[in-house]
């Protein structure tokens, strides 16, 4: 299926600069012991799946999906905040990204991911794409430094995720529930 170029290389590339400097000196725990990854990493493999689903999802608004990929942590993980994402990219990609956000005023892990997955389903199915790619992303290898328990509570976050936003993008929740199986790999089996 021949998808409609619906965004610009140039908008794509300065927004990926932007992205580049505002993360720049962040990392995350690889697989290996000690590892250090530099967190543009993860918000290139977000875009790379997105991108992706683009190429097999109708009608996908790809200009939405990948600046919200791209700037999907921004204001969680730096002091880009909404109104700046806002005068940049516009109040779609600025609410995709709030919705995105979690808010840190909510203590618990489980209810401050509930309140972004409620605030996710009020926005186009685009930005619930962003959100699949992202934990399909996390769940490639888990940071060396997890425990069992840890794992556990991921994968079970990611079940709730598939479970909320499975009816958004038919591919990346197929995509999301397969990365679900396969992460078992990594908890020892006397946990399972």
């Amino acid at each position: 299926m021949k998808q409609q170029k619906d965004w610009s290389i140039d908008e794509i590339q300065n927004a990926w600069q932007l992205v580049s400097k505002l993360h720049d000196g962040q990392k995350y725990g690889g697989r290996n012991e000690g590892e250090r990854v530099e967190y543009i990493n993860h918000i290139g493999s977000v875009v790379f799946e997105v991108l992706n689903a683009s190429l097999l999802t109708e009608n996908m608004n790809t200009d939405l999906a990948v600046k919200c990929a791209m700037l999907h942590d921004t204001i969680e993980d730096t002091a880009f905040n909404y109104k700046k994402v806002d005068n940049l990219f516009g109040s779609e990609v600025a609410s995709g990204v709030l919705a995105l956000t979690k808010n840190d005023e909510i203590k618990d892990s489980l209810e401050k991911m509930l309140d972004s997955l409620s605030r996710i389903k009020q926005q186009p199915i685009e930005v619930w794409a962003v959100k699949m790619a992202d934990r399909i992303c996390n769940l490639y290898e888990p940071p060396y430094y997890w425990n069992d328990e840890k794992k556990l509570k991921y994968v079970e976050e990611a079940e709730i995720i598939w479970n909320e936003l499975k009816d958004g993008n038919t591919y990346l929740a197929d995509r999301l529930k397969s990365k679900i199986k396969e992460y078992n790999r990594f908890i020892s089996s006397s946990v399972n």
